[in-house]
């Protein structure tokens, strides 16, 4: 079946940290959201081990593929393209989703595109409300980041404007969760307890927040310690610590400062639409301040729901389908994992792109192989198809 040229059937490969995602979009809709989480074997160490994450997405890529493009009905043969995060994150567990992105696309005979996994974070919101305003502010939050980004286009011109200079938000999570005795993740009990506490029992800090401090950017680091010896001076006199209290209070101060200084941003820039996204997106608490400060200030906002906010395969699928759609350079096959790729890479087109668009992706790249008449291409694409 035909389809217009302006909705590229793409497949995104996520492996960044402890998800292995697969996500299959055509232009902005999306097709499948397939994800494998090794969450539960990171839960007994506290947090994320990189060599246990790599291995669970070693283990878990060719089925979750397999699921994807069962659950989205198409072939492998049809896809217009193939998507992976190239970074930032865990070297190991990029490295194992760069390295099957590349195999597929080569067997499969089909253009690669490593893209920035914080831009991939912004042009998720596409799949839910339809194409990014541009320019469009952006404030992603989660357990590796707290970032506000200005994206006049998505696929070419993303501008950082602030980030944490220690603990991202959703690490702070993790901590305060952990000193609580919650368990990991700790985004999402936390949230739970908030729910039943009062967010202004405890005055907690507002970190950078004075009238010298940089204005876009974020620290959680004095936070988690104020919250902490809180805690500890508690129980050290013998007293019960009021958990939904705490949580609530400790939550309310992350918030606060996260929807604050995006919703300045916005006026500052003069832009009328805010995306938030990443993991911590997912806090009901933090929706609903950004909710009520963006109407107070007649912004627009744009939260997609929760689970296209924490890292997912539709993501990358939804930026390399953008990517196609706008005629971008596709990344060569020296292709690497970039643990720090900056959010000024939306993608990483590689030196041989110029030759992948002349010859239609034929990848013959002047390196000496023929593969159109290659017995062992051949049969490695018979095998994806089938």
């Amino acid at each position: 079946m035909a389809r217009k040229a302006d909705e590229p059937l793409v497949l995104g490969i996520e492996t960044s940290c402890d998800e292995t995602g697969v996500g299959i979009v055509r232009g902005h809709t999306l097709l499948a959201d397939a994800v494998a989480s090794s969450v539960d074997e990171h839960a007994r160490f506290g947090g994320v081990v990189p060599e246990v994450a790599s291995r669970a997405h070693l283990e878990a890529m060719v089925p979750t593929i397999q699921r994807a493009l069962k659950e989205a009905g198409v072939s492998a043969k049809d896809l217009d393209g193939i998507a992976v995060t190239a970074g930032p994150g865990l070297a190991g567990a990029l490295l194992v989703g760069v390295s099957a992105a590349k195999a597929y696309a080569y067997a499969l005979g089909k253009p690669l595109y490593g893209v920035n996994h914080l831009a991939s974070h912004i042009c998720v919101d596409q799949l839910e409300h339809g194409a990014l305003p541009e320019p469009t502010m952006a404030l992603l939050v989660s357990g590796g980041h707290s970032s506000l980004l200005l994206a006049p286009d998505i696929t070419a011109d993303v501008r950082p404007l602030g980030s944490t200079i220690d603990d991202a938000a959703g690490e702070a999570f993790d901590k305060i969760a952990r000193v609580l005795n919650l368990g990991f993740p700790g985004g999402p009990v936390i949230d739970r307890y908030a729910r039943e506490g009062d967010p202004d029992a405890i005055r907690f800090p507002r970190g950078l927040t004075g009238p010298r401090d940089p204005i876009y950017d974020f620290s959680f680091s004095g936070l988690k310690t104020a919250v902490a010896r809180w805690i500890e001076a508690r129980r050290a006199a013998g007293e019960n610590v009021p958990v939904a209290d705490v949580a609530a209070s400790f939550q309310e101060a992350v918030v606060d400062v996260l929807t604050r200084k995006a919703v300045r941003a916005c006026k500052d820039h003069g832009v009328d639409h805010l995306m938030i996204g990443g993991g911590v997106a997912a806090n009901t608490r933090l929706r609903a301040m950004a909710q009520r400060r963006c109407e107070d200030a007649g912004i627009t906002l744009r939260v997609p729901r929760p689970k296209l906010c924490t890292d997912n395969g539709a993501m990358v699928a939804a930026l390399g389908a953008e990517m196609v759609a706008r005629g971008r350079a596709a990344s060569s096959w020296d292709l690497s994992a970039d643990s720090s790729l900056p959010v000024t890479e939306t993608h990483v087109p590689g030196h041989d792109h110029e030759d992948d668009h002349d010859h239609g992706h034929s990848h013959g790249h002047g390196h000496g192989h023929s593969h159109d008449h290659d017995h062992v291409h051949e049969l490695s694409k018979q095998n994806l198809y089938e």
